[in-house]
């Protein structure tokens, strides 16, 4: 049930940001210097921006940590999932193949 949810919230974690970004790209192309622009552009954006690159950056030290503890593989994909959609995937990916991880290990043990 749980990892039903964190699939579920993967799904969602794509779309929403995407259903911004995508609107961009077809205007815009993809001009860093302009989405740069355009996420500093005043006092909230930069306030929105500085906390996802903060989050990004305990994101990545909890995959790395937990997934270290639990011996999990591939922990690269959740900082790429991260960097090119966000934290609304990043984190849902990892803790969704994290319970997977965690109900298997059960099963084992079983």
């Amino acid at each position: 049930m749980l990892s039903r949810f964190y699939c579920l919230l993967c799904i969602v974690g794509t779309i929403l940001p995407y259903s911004q970004f995508v609107p961009f790209l077809l205007q815009h192309g993809l001009s860093l210097q302009l989405f740069i622009e355009q996420v500093f552009a005043n006092r909230v954006s930069s306030f929105a921006a500085a906390d996802l690159i903060a989050t990004s950056f305990v994101l990545w030290t909890f995959v790395y940590v937990e997934g270290t503890r639990l011996k999990m593989q591939h922990l690269w994909v959740y900082v790429a999932a991260n960097l090119t959609v966000g934290v609304s995937l990043g984190l849902p990916l990892f803790l969704w193949v994290r319970q997977r991880h965690l109900e298997q290990q059960s099963n084992t043990a079983s």
